[in-house]
């Protein structure tokens, strides 16, 4: 049975981005087990590491078991949020010890404005190969987001068609 980790970057409750990733746990592919990580992690700090938060190590497992990883990124003033920088943070230590060395990874982006949260979309990209993550180049982001989500669900027909394609290119 293959499986996908799904990661929102916000930590909003009503947050569009968990909206899409809920549309990506609901169309997942038959005999495909979905699991949630969380953001919500204390912030990094070296002189944790020796401590490591149980939280951080619980999502460093659920990556390192995962097939595949799906994250949904918020943009704030053109980045990541902070909480998924330090969860990527968290997860790439202790040194030598990096979680994402060669996990499959699609990077999503849901914005209600028009450019769609690609920077914050990059900077995620970016990121993950430093890391060595296997990040897939395909682009999906979702612009003018509050016409495509009504009462917190992804209603729009052509984006749940594109999460269809989207999982039609990962390895599973």
């Amino acid at each position: 049975m293959s499986s996908i980790l799904l990661i929102s970057g916000s930590l909003r409750a009503a947050s569009l981005n968990t909206a899409l990733l809920r549309a990506f746990e609901a169309r997942a592919p038959a005999g495909t087990s979905v699991a949630w990580g969380s953001c919500d992690l204390p912030l990094f700090s070296e002189e944790l590491e020796a401590d490591f938060p149980p939280a951080a190590h619980a999502l460093k497992e659920q990556i390192e078991t995962a097939d595949a990883v799906i994250i949904a990124t918020p943009e704030y003033n053109r980045a990541m949020s902070g909480a998924l920088k330090n969860a990527i943070d968290w997860t790439s230590r202790p040194y030598g010890k990096n979680s994402w060395t060669g996990k499959q990874v699609l990077v999503a982006s849901v914005s209600p404005g028009s450019i769609s949260g690609a920077l914050a979309n990059y900077q995620v990209k970016q990121s993950l190969l430093h890391l060595k993550a296997a990040v897939l180049p395909r682009e999906f982001l979702v612009g003018s987001a509050t016409e495509k989500f009504a009462n917190g669900h992804l209603t729009d027909e052509k984006t749940l068609e594109f999460i269809d394609r989207a999982y039609d290119s990962l390895v599973l």
